[in-house]
């Protein structure tokens, strides 16, 4: 369940709920108090009142002091902005850190174990440091409940930082809007004890060592569908989504657009690559080129062979 007081969710609440009531108090005083005297003015000054216009000298007091008080007022709220902005960027040094990991329209959380998941656990009174990479596109982490936000940007990474004092579950969004499925890019971050954090980021090599052979290869692919983000674009039990299922996918012949033309192909093996390596050359009929970018430098051929091993078994049933 979605938590909704936030407070105490992290150590950013305080600061940034303090600054904007005292930037929205200010905002608020000079709007009625611009507004009250612009009304006396159109009242006692009105055409039936004074008929004929007066010549009024300016003021040389008046311009300083309309000129000096917005400035101060205006710093001051650069100071709050600037200070918390800065608070946000200086991570401790004990911080556990989360590679995050934002695509075409997913999440993804890697640990220093090598676990993947597409939703953030965290210890609660525990810094975490988030690692930013954008692969594809711009995107932006957004926790509202932590008054947390971050831009994504490719080619440049980045890291924020908090430390949540209250368990629970809080949504995560991506605010800047990065194509088609922009709004269904979300996730959550789940608070939990320390103690419970630690058993569940526990790698148990004994389970693994006893897991069959077919459970282990599911698993192992479904991390790497998980670790790329696939499952935000694709499905496992053949509904369309963004692009095509992977049940079926091999064996089977298809129609794709190559070069603007309509051919039938073979989804073999070399197939399953070339989509991975080269999405946008053969596109399935039906479905949108440029959606996907390529994954060559990112996926191992190990991993595709594991793939494989997966879309026969999905293709078997």
């Amino acid at each position: 369940m979605i938590e909704t007081n936030t407070n105490n969710a992290s150590n950013f609440v305080e600061q940034v709920d303090s600054t904007f009531v005292f930037i929205f108090g200010i905002s608020l005083f000079f709007l009625l108090g611009i507004t009250i005297v612009m009304v006396y003015y159109i009242i006692r000054y009105r055409k039936s009142k004074n008929a004929v216009a007066t010549q009024i000298e300016g003021n040389n007091t008046l311009e300083v002091v309309w000129t000096v008080i917005p400035t101060i007022l205006v710093v001051i709220m650069f100071y709050y902005g600037w200070s918390g902005w800065r608070f946000q960027k200086d991570a401790p040094e004990d911080a556990i850190p989360i590679k995050t990991i934002a695509r075409m329209w997913s999440f993804s959380f890697q640990y220093e174990n090598g676990k993947i998941t597409d939703t953030l656990f965290v210890p609660k009174n525990k810094a975490v440091k988030l690692d930013l990479i954008a692969q594809d596109v711009l995107h932006s982490l957004y926790i509202p409940a932590f008054r947390l936000k971050q831009d994504m940007v490719p080619g440049k990474e980045d890291i924020v930082w908090f430390e949540s004092g209250k368990e629970g579950e809080y949504e995560i969004f991506c605010a800047e809007y990065c194509g088609l499925r922009h709004s269904y890019m979300k996730s959550v971050v789940i608070v939990m004890p320390q103690k419970e954090f630690e058993e569940w980021n526990k790698v148990d090599s004994a389970a693994i060592a006893n897991i069959n052979p077919e459970t282990a290869m599911r698993i192992a692919a479904q991390g790497i569908l998980r670790k790329y983000g696939c499952n935000a674009c694709h499905t496992s039990d053949g509904s369309k989504l963004v692009g095509p299922s992977y049940k079926n996918i091999l064996g089977r012949s298809r129609i794709v657009i190559k070069d603007g033309q309509e051919i039938e192909i073979q989804a073999d093996e070399d197939y399953i690559r070339r989509s991975i390596y080269d999405p946008n050359v053969e596109v399935v009929k039906g479905y949108d080129k440029g959606l996907m970018i390529s994954y060559k430098d990112q996926v191992s051929e190990d991993e595709i062979t594991q793939l494989i091993q997966y879309f026969e078994s999905l293709s078997s049933n």
